[in-house]
């Protein structure tokens, strides 16, 4: 089960329409400047270095491919332990704007994980040490330590022993 929490239900009309209420327009703007040049820097230093100035909690020596993007609206909410590897294109989600609500939840990747190229990791969800996220996956619910999943949405294939 993830970990979300309600900021807005809506009668009228979608959530999304209410974005500017959650988080100053200015810090958006600036927390999307700061993550579409990490998306292209070669530097994994710098790109750590510009991601902990928005708020994510970055380990020492995470890397993060070409393209891997963070939420842009509540980078505070991630976690990323040491030595861990986001893959090319992947994308991290802290807010889900649904229709009548939207939802925020904490993501905490552990130490040592290596999460594949073009994955999607949904908000609320909790990746534990050692694990291995398959290529193209949806992460939609908790990976316990040493576990190999893949898929969409994810399922544990393997666990290391």
């Amino acid at each position: 089960m993830r970990r979300t929490r309600t900021l807005i239900k809506t009668k009228d009309k979608n959530s999304m329409l209410y974005w500017n209420k959650i988080k100053n327009p200015i810090r958006i703007c600036f927390n999307y400047l700061a993550i579409v040049l990490c998306r292209i820097l070669p530097s994994l230093s710098l790109k750590r270095w510009l991601l902990r100035r928005i708020g994510a909690k970055i380990g020492n020596n995470v890397s993060f491919g070409l393209e891997s993007t963070i939420d842009v609206f509540f980078p505070e909410l991630i976690e990323i332990g040491d030595n861990t590897i986001i893959g090319y294109r992947t994308t991290i989600l802290t807010h889900e704007f649904l229709m009548n609500e939207l939802r925020v939840g904490e993501v905490k990747i552990g130490k040592n994980v290596m999460i594949g190229a073009n994955c999607t990791i949904l908000p609320g969800v909790r990746i534990g040490d050692n694990a291995v996220i398959s290529a193209q996956s949806l992460v939609n619910k908790d990976i316990p330590d040493n576990a190999f999943a893949a898929g969409v949405p994810v399922k544990i294939l393997n666990r290391k022993v």
